[in-house]
């Protein structure tokens, strides 16, 4: 199959000036570049053609052996343009910086924020419940106080880089290609440090532990997470800070469960008590509280003490408690207590005991007799 017509490969006219080629081109491998097609190679191919097109067009004795043979006068033509794409900004250097928004290498790479700390900090419910104020140590990267962040020792200013000539950019010429890499000496800064300072060695900054005060909140849960601003690493040549993380973790409590702002506990009682009534001193995370457990009362019932719970993170409520009774069967009897047992059986009837009657007539229903 015969090479299309360049021209009309780049949709210019045939007296286009060199700007006008160059601007059709940008356009065509701005669309067609594989960073952006994915594996398209239709589009690929496309690419491959509208370079080849430009190659050509853009250098004076090539076009104008092109203008008057055809391809036949390009001396058997060029070879594959499908090897090595690199990115965008790589190869086609300075022509794709307008597409985003003229940002350089060197500009990158002289500010960076600092990276951010993540903290976990364990807590008892009780601390959890009430809110404390604890310190902290954190190590962390801060801005060297020797040389204010510049990496210089005795105020020295950096020098520029040698190798790139401050651009923080090498560019290396492969025919119409100009493939651009960070400058391997400065590493994309654009400056060098010929002294660099004693106390952090260049860096700027250096490790320290920094020991802070932080304020919990009355509750939290495991999994909150507390953000202090600014509290994070030192940014590098005048990057802002980045932020501390204080990741909550609740331990396990002894007597109670969490749910929420809900508290439960399990408090056991004896047949007596849950037969009779009684009354029960409960605990909570702010003192006793006196339950009172009415007559005939179930095992597993449960009953709600209202705002002795976990207070709302955001607000002023408090959640709820919740008791659960768990009737206790005694496991050591004396011969007088058998006796009473057995005489409160015989006199017992099935009315006395609603949950059996229940189980006894719903055996019934399903299976007769």
């Amino acid at each position: 199959m015969g090479k299309h017509d360049y021209y009309e490969i780049l949709g210019v006219a045939r007296d286009a000036s060199e700007n006008e080629i160059r601007k059709a081109y940008r356009k065509l491998a701005m669309q067609h570049h594989p960073d952006r097609t994915q594996g398209d190679k239709q589009s690929e191919e496309k690419f491959k053609e509208v370079s080849e097109a430009y190659a050509v067009l853009t250098d004076p004795e090539k076009r104008a052996n092109y203008d008057r043979f055809g391809h036949a006068g390009l001396g058997g033509g060029f070879g594959d343009f499908g090897g090595g794409f690199g990115s965008f900004g790589d190869i086609f250097g300075d022509i794709f910086e307008d597409f985003f928004g003229g940002a350089t290498a060197q500009r990158k790479a002289q500010v960076r924020r600092g990276d951010d700390i993540v903290y976990g900090l364990d807590l008892t419910l009780e601390e959890a419940y009430q809110g404390i104020d604890h310190e902290i140590a954190i190590p962390r990267m801060e801005t060297c106080k020797e040389c204010n962040g510049v990496g210089t020792a005795g105020g020295a200013s950096r020098m520029t880089c040698p190798v790139c000539r401050g651009t923080g950019r090498l560019r290396q010429t492969q025919g119409f290609f100009s493939i651009t890499r960070t400058c391997h000496r400065c590493g994309g800064i654009g400056s060098v440090i010929e002294h660099p300072c004693k106390n952090c060695k260049g860096e700027g900054r250096v490790r320290t532990q920094k020991k802070l005060q932080v304020t919990i909140p009355p509750g939290v849960d495991s999994g909150s997470r507390i953000r202090y601003r600014g509290e994070g690493e030192a940014g590098s040549r005048g990057g802002a800070p980045g932020d501390l993380y204080i990741m909550i973790n609740v331990k396990k409590h002894d007597f109670f469960e969490r749910e929420g702002e809900n508290l439960i506990c399990e408090v056991p009682i004896s047949f007596p008590q849950a037969a009779l009534g009684t009354q029960l001193k409960i605990p909570t995370l702010d003192g006793q509280v006196t339950l009172k457990v009415p007559p005939a009362t179930q095992t597993h019932k449960v009953f709600r003490i209202k705002h002795k719970g976990m207070p709302a993170l955001r607000g002023h409520d408090k959640g709820d408690l919740f008791v659960r009774v768990v009737v206790e069967t005694p496991t050591k009897l004396n011969e007088r207590q058998k006796e009473l047992l057995e005489e409160f059986a015989r006199i017992s009837g099935e009315e006395e005991h609603p949950l059996t009657k229940k189980f006894l007539d719903k055996f019934k229903e399903v299976f007769g007799g």
